[in-house]
C-alpha cells in the first residue's frame, strides 16, 4: 500500500545512500528504525549546495527536504525490507543550513513532512523538530532524519 503510494506519486527509492563518515544509514531497535541524518544526494551527487536564504532559495530548500526524505525511506527500507511494513512515522528532525537572518527552517522541512504525509496518510503525521544550523556536510542546505515504528 506505501509501496504503491510511492509509484503512484512516480517516487522510485534510491539504492540506500552511502555514508559520508564512519556511521551506517540506519538501525533498527526492536520496532523503530532510527535513520542517519540524509543530505540531498540523487544519482551520488549532491543536488543543492549552500545556504537557504542565500545561495538556495526556500523552495529548494523544500525540494532539497524532499530528496533528503525520500533517502531516509530508502534506508529503512533497507532494514525494513518493505516500506509497507511501516506502522507510523514518529519523528522527524530537520536540520537547515541557514543564511544569517533566515528564519524559514519549518517551511523548508516541510518538503519532508508533507511527503510523509502523501504516502502514509495518517501514519505520516509526526512529531518534528526544524532547527537552522550554520553549516553542514559538504554544504549540504538541509538535512533530514526520521524515526519509524515497524508493524
Amino acid at each position: 500500500m506505501f509501496e504503491a503510494k510511492l509509484k503512484e506519486l512516480g517516487i522510485d527509492l534510491p539504492a540506500t545512500p552511502k555514508p559520508v563518515a564512519a556511521y551506517v544509514p540506519a538501525v533498527q531497535v526492536e520496532k523503530y528504525i532510527y535513520t542517519s541524518g540524509q543530505i540531498p544526494f540523487v544519482n551520488g551527487e549532491l543536488k543543492y549546495k549552500g545556504k537557504v536564504g542565500g545561495q538556495v532559495s526556500e523552495t529548494d530548500g523544500y525540494e532539497a527536504a524532499k530528496i533528503c526524505a525520500i533517502n531516509c525511506l530508502s534506508a529503512v527500507k533497507g532494514i525494513a525490507g518493505s516500506l509497507d511494513n511501516i506502522e507510523k512515522i514518529v519523528k522527524v528532525t530537520g536540520f537547515v543550513n541557514s543564511a544569517a537572518g533566515f528564519s524559514a527552517q519549518p517551511k523548508v522541512v516541510n518538503g519532508a513532512s508533507e511527503l510523509f504525509g502523501q504516502v502514509f496518510g495518517d501514519a505520516g503525521s509526526h512529531s518534528r523538530s526544524a532547527v537552522g544550523v550554520s553549516e553542514l556536510p559538504l554544504d549540504a542546505p538541509v538535512e533530514v532524519e526520521i524515526i519509524v515504528k515497524l508493524k
